[in-house]
């Protein structure tokens, strides 16, 4: 087991994914655990992640010095070394220049971290920070080094501590996974014994024993996340789960017959099917702040599934596909990690309601739930199926939602998935959809002026959905999906593609 100390960074759950992607376990916990409690979880090793702070700041998190006295390794990420090297003794200023994005990492010392790469040779690093180490604490080493950066990584062989600048968890640091390999099993030990069966297990006991004899309502989406949900509650509790998809009429075409058939058939008199199209319309008249429009979903999803739960008798379990990246958008649960945005089956929930949440996925990235769905034995086509935001269309249609533009938005969407499993991409990319803009532009439409609306497509390409590359499609796919919106949408007469990745950016643009 792995302990990662939180300390607000974007990037902490990565750092769990990557564990976990080599078979060791590992939790998340804030920064200012108590070591009683560290004691009892009994780790390995210990993490220290980024954060958005800097160490010499006064109102900076930070730990106490009895933590570095556990008989465990530690290794310090951006800011988590920062916080060893003020243990130690040495000395961080804020940088100079500020390094923030692909940097060429010279390797000192091929021991410990950088066990098995080359001596002197680059390697590229993932910098994002503002803080750089002025001196290096008596009795450390320099393992690596940049440009900009004297002291990239460093560590106190001895005593086991390890530091780096840069951070090896994202997808970026091409050789990163080799570094928390050798920090995992050359510095700590661990064996790679975690696996998702061994999930599925732990899952199965932990529903089965929040939920007792109770019965449970799962909200089915007909995607992945929630389907896997569904499948491993009902695993854990048989037909005492009750399976309700709602329609809330921000779907895109022919999408709610679709799901309703597929689930109907696989849970039987267990699946409900309710259409609430006009009341959610309804509720988002004139509303266009994306903050205020995924917070009257969540609120409105829950009081759907709390009227039809009173329907079914005594339920007081709610089931939902609430991911990793769903909550560290969201809100910070574990730590102060900064809020991108309310996510609807997160920030988006009433403060007060009835049902309790069971989340078996609040722990997991995308990739992982598509492996555990494919465990659970679920088919290839619903694995693989493209994420799908909570909101729906209300968030790819920018600015006010109605029912003129949400079909407009459907049409552009058809034809842009169409072409792209025409091109053979669609299992290949993250995501691929249209977007609504609130904005119109003049054009020429059979020699005469046109003044209508504009439709953006965003192709991304991504590991996990924490961070995502725009997808260079090729000159004749984009001409291809711009010609034909444009003459088969009525009301579009301008197509333009989003070259923008994340971050800054979000994936979506609401």
């Amino acid at each position: 087991m792995i302990l990662i100390l939180d300390f607000g960074s974007q990037y902490t759950q990565l750092i769990a994914r990557r564990v976990r992607e080599a078979n060791v376990y590992c939790e998340i916990h804030p920064f200012n655990i108590s070591l009683e409690e560290i004691r009892r979880l009994k780790p390995e090793g210990i993490i220290l992640s980024g954060g958005p702070a800097s160490v010499y700041q006064e109102t900076a998190p930070r730990v106490a010095d009895e933590l570095f006295a556990l008989p465990v390794p530690f290794f310090g990420i951006c800011y988590g070394m920062g916080m060893l090297n003020l243990f130690a003794g040495g000395e961080v200023a804020r940088a100079e220049r500020r390094e923030y994005g692909p940097a060429e990492v010279f390797v000192d010392d091929v021991a410990d971290l950088f066990y098995g790469f080359p001596k002197r040779e680059p390697v590229r690093g993932w910098m994002s920070h503002g803080d750089r180490m002025n001196s290096l604490p008596k009795g450390w080493v320099v393992l690596a080094h940049t440009q900009n950066s004297p002291i990239a990584a460093f560590a106190d062989p001895k005593r086991r501590l390890f530091g780096v600048q840069f951070h090896p968890e994202v997808a970026h640091t091409p050789r990163g996974m080799e570094i928390l390999k050798n920090f995992l099993f050359q510095i700590c030990g661990c064996e790679p014994s975690w696996t998702m069966g061994h999930f599925i297990e732990a899952s199965v006991a932990r529903i089965r024993e929040q939920i007792g004899d109770g019965r449970v309502v799962c909200a089915l989406s007909g995607g992945v996340d929630s389907s896997v949900v569904a499948t491993l509650v009902q695993r854990a509790i048989g037909d005492r789960l009750t399976c309700i998809f709602v329609n809330n009429g921000l779907l895109r075409r022919g999408e709610g017959e679709q799901i309703s058939g597929l689930f109907a058939e696989r849970f039987g008199q267990n699946f409900r099917y309710i259409d609430a199209a006009a009341r959610f319309l309804s509720a988002l008249k004139g509303v266009e702040d994306p903050e205020q429009k995924r917070k009257i979903i969540g609120h409105l999803f829950i009081e759907v599934f709390e009227e039809e739960a009173k329907k079914l008798g005594d339920v007081k379990f709610l089931a939902q596909g609430t991911l990793y990246p769903d909550v560290i958008e969201s809100v910070s649960f574990i730590g102060p990690s900064a809020t991108i945005k309310s996510h609807h089956n997160v920030g988006g929930l009433p403060p007060h309601m009835e049902l309790q949440l069971i989340e078996p996925l609040r722990e997991l990235f995308k990739d992982e739930v598509r492996r555990l769905g494919q465990e659970l034995g679920l088919p290839r086509e619903l694995i693989q199926r493209q994420p799908f935001p909570g909101p729906g269309l209300a968030i790819r249609v920018l600015g006010e939602v109605t029912e003129e533009r949400l079909e407009i938005l459907r049409a552009a969407d058809v034809i842009v998935l169409e072409e792209i499993r025409k091109a053979d991409l669609y299992d290949k990319v993250w995501q691929s959809f249209a977007i609504l803009l609130p904005i119109r532009t003049v054009g020429v439409m059979g020699d005469e002026r046109s003044y209508e609306n504009v439709v953006a497509l965003r192709v991304v390409q991504s590991e996990d959905g924490m961070t995502a590359d725009w997808v260079p499609l090729g000159p004749d796919l984009l001409a291809t999906i711009s010609n034909r919106i444009i003459n088969e949408v009525q009301g579009v007469n301008r197509v333009v593609y989003d070259i923008s990745s994340k971050p800054p950016a979000t994936i979506e643009w609401e």
